[in-house]
């Protein structure tokens, strides 16, 4: 970003202050002591228990600092921490509350490797710095957010992924950057647009959708119009070029200094910004079109850290995207059972890919990754009178006051907890299912990856999007097309049932289950039954599929633990090979599964 006088060196830091601190660090210490000891990176030490609760020392490798909290421990070994009853003890003498120290004082016993701690300690900062910012907004609460649009939810959220704890690190923004492009600030902005040659620039689209009918689609005419004369006015040939947007913080920081002999030579040409009006969504590098919200999603390469990737966009992958989108939707379009629960799949329709000449040879690394566009489908035209969008995130979303969004929207729809979460399980779990067992096909389901769509704030339908990087056919012996054979994945039975057990269980519905406990004394028990009648629903409907149901049983006592965070301290700059993510999962031991014992004879 260029720093503007509207923007004063101490705008940088008004979030920055002692209480509020304070505040965030407690916040963040709890996840990081949770997660880190469900992990088994930690092991705190019960001290006696009291009133249904466990009381808890944890010492650290520091010498004289020890931890002491109450906690409950829920099922999938969650542990729900009393924010309130946390303390630091150094020399047996009360300190202050600091996830920095803690990695610090820690740092044997998490494994973090001397190369890997300074570039984590920041994302945890940066962590830190996004959260304080958050807190000191005055933003919608969890009551307001029951009335909110879809964008207005989608920018209000403030926890990130529930599962790492340092998990907004957006290594590479500076403070300007962060106001301006990260999804919290919600800074409506536009996108630049560059026009690549052909010889380094591939458009590849969806059969119905060829370049000129995206353009037709995505740019108005005049902009055209206007973009064509920058070309012609230079003497150059549109047809001979690929238009594409591109986010300002990549060019200003990476394309005008990596491409720049692209640019110099016309292989590349600024064509100016659209006129149409975007914001940044969860995941940081895609944009919701607020202008004209039947226009796509746009996906852009953005070249900072965050999450244990950085997070450009492979020109040589974005040709395989729009066939695999193609794909999908030949085999689970036609789908009955899919059709009746509403589940649809949000297009990858179109991308551009512009190859650096200059970094062909080189080994695959983030320089070959910096130049790419998806277009995606927008879920606005899917929605009927009376509904509306929300992101799955927001059923975690705590807000700044400590109110949890999901009693919220529950107590809004006229229905008791059990109700809701069933129509919730029906519309988002039961096509999972489908898709695991009758088609081999998982998909990454997260809260960010998922939105739903509510009628008097009841889910109804789920949408699936960031459907073709992340999806995956496991040990299925169909003879797949050239350009979808990259899905395919060879694994055990008892790795690819984690594909529920892990991505849906551990990451989504034991926070749920929590959430419930915490902000409703909804017993857990139960919300663990209602996801057992969901499996069961479905397998007792479709009895020939009863060999995979025991080869991937959902009822099995146990299964392995997966860890995100051991996987990000390993290697917090590219924490899993895309090419073959299965062999970078960190398994430790196994977790108790909580619908064991529930299935129907």
């Amino acid at each position: 970003m260029i720093p503007s006088n509207k923007f004063s060196p101490g705008d940088a830091i008004m979030h920055l202050q002692p209480e509020l601190w304070a505040h965030v660090n407690t916040l963040h210490l709890r996840k990081i002591i949770s997660e880190f000891a469900h992990e088994l990176l930690i092991q705190p030490v019960l001290s006696y228990e009291k009133e249904g609760w466990g009381h808890y020392i944890l010492k650290a490798d520091t010498p004289g600092v020890e931890y002491h909290f109450r906690a409950q421990i829920l099922s999938l070994e969650h542990w729900y921490i009393d924010k309130d009853s946390m303390e630091k003890f150094n020399q047996q003498k009360k300190a202050p509350l600091d996830s920095i120290s803690f990695i610090l004082e820690f740092q044997t016993s998490i494994g973090i490797s001397a190369e890997i701690l300074p570039k984590y300690l920041e994302e945890i900062c940066s962590t830190l710095y996004g959260s304080a910012y958050m807190h000191a907004q005055d933003g919608f609460s969890s009551e307001d957010l029951t009335r909110a649009d879809y964008q207005q939810t989608e920018h209000a959220m403030m926890e990130g992924h529930p599962s790492f704890v340092a998990n907004n690190g957006r290594i590479g923004f500076d403070a300007i950057d962060y106001q301006a492009y990260a999804p919290e600030a919600d800074a409506p902005l536009s996108l630049i647009w560059i026009a690549g040659h052909e010889s380094r620039a591939v458009y590849t689209g969806t059969r119905e959708l060829p370049y000129k009918t995206l353009l037709a689609q995505e740019l108005d005419k005049d902009t055209l119009v206007a973009f064509d004369e920058v070309l012609t006015r230079q003497g150059l040939d549109p047809a001979e070029y690929v238009y594409m947007p591109v986010h300002p913080w990549q060019w200003y920081n990476k394309l005008v200094h990596i491409f720049a002999a692209d640019i110099a030579t016309r292989n590349m040409v600024l064509l100016g910004n659209s006129k149409d009006i975007y914001l940044a969504q969860q995941s940081i590098r895609t944009f919701f079109n607020i202008s004209q919200p039947q226009r796509f999603y746009v996906k852009v390469a953005l070249s900072i850290l965050n999450m244990g990737f950085m997070r450009g966009l492979s020109p040589y992958y974005m040709k395989t995207t729009p066939p695999v989108t193609e794909w999908i939707r030949e085999e689970l379009g036609p789908d009955e059972y899919l059709k009746e629960k509403g589940f649809v799949l949000l297009g990858e329709v179109a991308t551009v890919g512009y190859r650096n000449l200059y970094y062909e040879m080189a080994a695959d690394s983030p320089y070959k990754k910096m130049l790419a566009t998806l277009w995606r489908e927008s879920p606005v035209s899917l929605l009927r009178s009376g509904q509306r969008l929300m992101t799955m995130a927001a059923l975690l979303h705590v807000d700044r006051q400590g109110k949890a969004l999901l009693p919220a929207l529950i107590r809004s729809s006229g229905l008791d907890t059990g109700s809701w979460l069933e129509r919730y399980l029906d519309c988002y779990l039961s096509p999972l299912l489908h898709c695991f067992y009758y088609h081999d096909m998982v998909f990454m389901p997260h809260g960010e990856n998922l939105i739903l769509i509510l009628e008097n704030n009841v889910p109804v339908r789920a949408i699936m999007k960031d459907i073709t990087e992340e999806v995956a056919i496991m040990n299925n012996d169909k003879v797949l097309p050239d350009n979808i054979k990259r899905l395919a994945i060879t694994v055990t039975d008892e790795v690819k049932v984690l594909s529920i057990f892990t991505d849906v269980f551990d990451y989504i519905f034991r926070y749920i289950g929590h959430i419930l406990v915490e902000h409703t004394d909804y017993p857990q028990e139960q919300f663990w039954e209602l996801v057992a009648d969901c499996i069961n629903v479905y397998q007792v409907s479709h009895p020939e599929l009863e060999a995979k149901f025991k080869a991937c049983d959902l009822f099995a006592p146990e299964f392995i633990r997966s860890c995100l965070n051991r996987l990000q301290i390993g290697n917090n700059q590219q924490m899993v090979d895309l090419s073959d993510p299965i062999k970078n999962l960190q398994f430790i031991g196994t977790l108790k599964n909580p619908v064991a014992g529930l299935k129907l004879n």
